[in-house]
């Protein structure tokens, strides 16, 4: 069986998006279940909009995502001798021809066509003339006239197309350089692309890539056209619908696991599974199960799955995701144990890095401030006799581990007639300067012993502070 060779070519006009990448998974995933090969290629012969800074965006986003690439990335900006050369093969051959006619009577006659009910195309004036290359020609493919071409879709099935439909489309501009679709099969013949899979906005470009196959006597790749991604209101998904680009959601706090999981959700099922791995994707994923319908794209759905794959990522793993969204929010932390056991504390109850980096904070700086209705609640002078007590019992221990604490606490609850709850939440307060947080006990486990007593003493200091001005 032959290898198959998949390929992903954004045009750098701009950052990498949800659907540009959702095109660029698929693609690797089935490159990487087939045990094939996955081609980047940049499509930059748009040089007025094309862009380095787009170009490295684009670098960026599939470096984050880990979607690797196995040949290139290609530049079609550096491949013009060879367009030109594949050109000069369909004049030769018959199957193009030069073209003189204005952009002005190309004008006149698409609107004479549609006055009599025909199509706005062109008509065909240049292609029996034989003429030779001007400096204003453009080179023209030669469609046929009549038949059809068939259209086989291993996601939409049998497309026929009426080759009475098309023109004769333009395949070299009058300034030397291809356009799109020549480019495009160019390419995808000379780098061995075997399988296309592409959004299914594609589609009306396909017929004429067919012609251009069948002209060069090329075996076709197979095509699969990818449902479109939607907003809710099933119209072309853009940011008010809640989409960003891909690395917006790095910055946002997003795993690049929980994203590619939730955009190959947006067009592909198998069974009921919603959560997988990226290991699980790339061991599953065939283009069988991709669907018909659009995706909607759900910015809750994909927060939802984020928390999931943040619950069930090793601690470990997570760091390397983690510090740069901690570094972002002014915190210099390094990768070991100390990160992995404040990422344990954090993971069950952050939807996104974001906030498991400000739920993250008191870990690394001591309360500076107490909230303010919490300190009224819970720093009174009730409050002094059990976290003395604890700050006691606590100097004491030999070890730090869940056993003594626990202990240490039953001591003071002993001493003070007081529950737990009334310990823990001034307790609380003084280590974190708020009222929400992990558990007390994992709190002071990760904390450590001298830090956990000096933000005790700082907090007793306070209230004695607050009871003497009062």
């Amino acid at each position: 069986m032959e290898k198959i060779v998949t390929r992903f070519p954004p045009s750098p006009t701009g950052n990498l998006h949800v659907g540009g990448a959702r095109t660029a998974l698929f693609n690797w995933l089935y490159a990487r279940h087939m045990k094939g090969r996955f081609v980047l290629r940049i499509e930059d012969t748009d040089t007025e909009r094309s862009t380095q800074a787009s170009v490295d965006a684009i670098f960026n986003a599939l470096e984050w995502l880990e979607i690797d690439w196995d040949d290139g990335p290609f530049f079609q900006s550096r491949r013009m001798d060879i367009y030109r050369e594949y050109i000069q093969k369909l004049v030769d051959s018959g199957h193009a021809y030069y073209c003189t006619c204005s952009p002005e009577k190309i004008e006149a006659m698409r609107k004479q066509a549609l006055a009599t009910g025909g199509k706005p195309k062109y008509d065909g004036t240049c292609r029996e003339k034989g003429l030779p290359n001007t400096e204003d020609a453009v080179i023209r493919f030669k469609s046929p006239l009549s038949g059809t071409i068939v259209l086989k879709d291993v996601i939409k099935k049998n497309i026929v197309f009426d080759n009475s439909e098309l023109d004769d489309f333009i395949i070299q501009r009058s300034n030397g350089t291809p356009t799109y679709n020549l480019a495009v099969v160019v390419d995808d013949m000379t780098m061995g692309i075997n399988t296309v899979l592409r959004g299914d906005d594609h589609v009306n470009n396909t017929p004429k890539q067919i012609l251009l196959y069948q002209a060069y006597d090329a075996p076709l790749p197979v095509f699969g056209h990818l449902p479109m991604v939607l907003g809710d209101d099933r119209t072309r998904l853009s940011k008010r619908h809640g989409a960003r680009s891909v690395v917006e959601y790095r910055d946002m706090g997003y795993l690049p696991d929980a994203l590619l999981n939730y955009l190959v959700r947006l067009g592909w099922s198998f069974g009921d599974q919603e959560f997988f791995t990226r290991e699980e994707l790339i061991e599953k994923f065939t283009l069988k199960n991709v669907g018909h319908a659009a995706g909607i794209f759900d910015p809750a759905k994909l927060q939802a799955l984020n928390a999931d794959h943040i619950k069930a990522a090793p601690p470990e793993r997570l760091t390397r995701y983690l510090i740069p969204v901690l570094k972002e929010c002014g915190q210099e932390v390094q990768e070991g144990q100390y990160l992995e056991k404040v990422i344990q504390t954090l993971g069950t109850r952050s939807k996104t890095l974001l906030e498991m980096a400000e739920g993250a904070r008191f870990y690394y700086q001591a309360p500076v401030s107490y909230d303010e209705k919490a300190a009224k609640k819970f720093f009174k002078a009730v409050s002094l006799e059990p976290l003395i007590q604890l700050i006691k019992q606590l100097e004491i221990l030999d070890e730090f581990n869940e056993k003594q604490l626990e202990d240490a606490f039953k001591h003071v609850m002993e001493t003070t007639g007081l529950k737990l709850g009334k310990i823990a939440q001034p307790v609380r307060l003084a280590l974190t300067g708020k009222t929400v947080s992990p558990g007390i006990f994992e709190i002071i486990d990760v904390l450590g012993k001298e830090q956990v007593i000096s933000r005790l003493k700082k907090a007793v200091q306070f209230i004695e502070s607050k009871e003497n001005s009062e």
